[in-house]
């Protein structure tokens, strides 16, 4: 029982720290900035598109939106894919708490 209490206690206080840490991005803005800078459109390109619309061009979206740098690699993408096995186990992990809790709210 010792074992199980001081394990709870390290996926509890695992949980709470990157809760937390999700919580302050999302805060701070950190996330939001990331997604306008993908959609926003400088001075520059707000002229060129005007240009393009007086002149009666052909508008394009992508001409106009500032292309991002690919920072992709193969140590990324592990990561990316670590992280996607994490969630899942995560989830899962949440899905038996609950369903433990609620076993024991019921008294099954």
């Amino acid at each position: 029982m010792g074992k199980f209490k001081s394990l709870f206690k390290l996926v509890g206080g695992i949980v709470v720290i990157l809760f937390l840490i999700i919580y302050i991005g999302q805060g701070t803005g950190y996330y939001q900035i990331a997604e306008n800078r993908k959609v926003a459109l400088t001075e520059e390109a707000i002229k060129r598109f005007e240009q393009d619309v007086s002149e009666g061009k052909e508008i394009v979206a992508s001409n106009y939106l500032v292309k991002e740098k690919n920072y992709n690699n193969n140590i990324s993408m592990a990561g990316m894919k670590v992280s996607e096995i994490i969630e899942a186990g995560f989830n899962k992990f949440m899905k038996a708490i609950f369903k433990e809790l609620e076993n024991v709210v019921n008294g099954k």
